[in-house]
């Protein structure tokens, strides 16, 4: 959350930041309850001051003889500590619905993100590997179509299992997601990142700390009868694995990665954004969080940019680096830049001049100290000064069902096998090629066969 007091001292720099976002946040309600909470405070001290003085004179009259005065002083006593109860019991209820309104106002986005309503107003800032792209089929078959062909994705036994959104990899399918997951954390461990695998069921205070809750709740699975959500991001358990602790200047930067499964209510677009993998209820990601101190978090967010990226260079997959204007960034962010592979396989209006789509793989995200004060990050910089709030950063390294998408698309060949990319092979047992399996069961034999 942001700290009240910077919302108190700069409304209209937070006013304008609201207006950039597109956000309706009542902004002058809230400096009004403010207002109000501190005249409560402020009164509050002067009658706790009063009543002390009242109290130190009873026993001064009382040894005065002043029996009169000393009566009179018990019942101002007496009538200044019930109104004292009054004014703290509604300066407590007035800051529990202040602290419920902060956790429902957004970030300030940072003086460099660019001014926009909405994702048409991001801005391209480069693209890379189209220079030298592979000779593609003439027509690219999606990767719902070709994952059902080669039999290594099975979304109509998941809707069996589990319901629509869900889906079975299978066979070479679920040995390239294993693969990407292992080159994928093998790649982070080269920078110096730190494994977590973390618990999968998180609670609310958690949610709460990283920004989820309140404001996502509706996106989130919640596990009825227990203060207890399923892992929508590895971003909520690892980043309050510091909760309330304080870290020391030496510990950073710190670095984590964490694989989890996720799980989203997505909910999907018309046409194809309900088939295939790209948007689904429970997909595998690798995240990257870093916790790191004020001054050094923009400039590890371009680093953090270069780490995902790293993974999409090896896999020489063509990709396009997004900065995310105002209206786009998201609620915790000051500052966002996507990562988004291209898919040929569809030709959709969002596509490049070569065809196909951009898939969203990593969005780089910093947070300065808005998580931070949500979940209590703090460190020392020194061990005899104060504590201060850290800066949290996260990349996904990368969401791993949309690379599999771009894979299965780009390195596709006209006999319609999937070339794997050489970064891939050491994880497949030196497997260069996915050219299906045989389907199963009565359902793949044609009707002459089953009579």
């Amino acid at each position: 959350m942001l700290d009240r007091k910077f919302i108190r001292d700069h409304p209209d720099e937070v006013r304008e930041g609201l207006e950039n976002r597109g956000d309706d946040v009542d902004l002058d309600g809230f400096l009004d309850l403010d207002a109000e909470w501190r005249e409560l405070k402020a009164r509050g001290d002067d009658l706790r001051h009063e009543r002390n003085e009242v109290s130190r004179s009873i026993g001064e009259l009382k040894q005065e003889g002043k029996e009169e005065e000393a009566q009179a002083a018990i019942e101002r006593s007496s009538a200044l500590k019930e109104e004292l109860e009054e004014v703290e019991t509604k300066a407590s209820e007035l800051e529990e619905e202040l602290e419920e309104r902060m956790l429902e106002i957004p970030n300030v986005p940072h003086e460099s993100v660019p001014v926009g309503a909405d994702e048409g107003d991001n801005v391209e800032q480069r693209r890379e590997g189209f220079d030298d792209l592979r000779d593609l089929p003439a027509d690219v078959i999606p990767h719902y179509e070709l994952g059902e062909e080669l039999d290594i994705i099975d979304e109509e036994r998941a809707a069996k299992t589990t319901g629509s959104g869900f889906y079975f990899l299978k066979g070479d399918g679920a040995r390239l997601e294993h693969a990407i997951m292992q080159f994928m954390l093998d790649v982070h461990r080269e920078q110096d990142y730190v494994d977590i695998f973390p618990p999968i069921p998180i609670n609310s205070d958690s949610m709460t700390g990283t920004g989820q809750l309140p404001k996502f709740a509706e996106d989130a699975y919640k596990i009825e009868g227990e203060d207890l959500w399923l892992c929508p991001t590895a971003e909520v358990p690892v980043t309050n694995m510091y909760a309330d602790d304080i870290l020391l200047r030496d510990d950073l930067p710190l670095k984590h990665q964490a694989y989890t499964p996720n799980f989203r209510r997505e909910a999907g677009e018309h046409g194809t954004e309900t088939r295939g993998i790209v948007r689904v209820h429970q997909f595998n990601k690798v995240e990257m969080v870093n916790f790191v101190e004020p001054e050094e978090s923009y400039d590890r967010l371009d680093i953090l940019l270069d780490e995902a990226e790293e993974v999409l260079r090896r896999l020489e997959l063509p990709y396009r680096v997004l900065e995310l204007c105002t209206g786009d960034l998201g609620f915790k962010a000051t500052k966002q830049i996507d990562l988004e592979v291209w898919a040929p396989g569809d030709d959709l209006d969002d596509g490049p001049e070569e065809g196909g789509r951009w898939l969203e793989v990593s969005t780089a995200s910093n947070f300065e100290d808005f998580q931070a004060r949500r979940a209590g990050l703090r460190y020392r910089p020194e061990r005899h000064e104060s504590t201060e709030y850290l800066h949290t950063l996260n990349a996904s390294g990368l969401a791993l069902p949309r690379v599999m998408v771009a894979i299965l698309e780009y390195y596709q060949n006209d006999d319609g096998t999937v070339t794997i990319p050489e970064a891939l092979r050491p994880y497949m047992g030196g497997q260069e090629v996915i050219d299906g399996h045989e389907p199963v069961g009565e359902s793949a034999l044609g009707s002459g066969e089953r009579d």
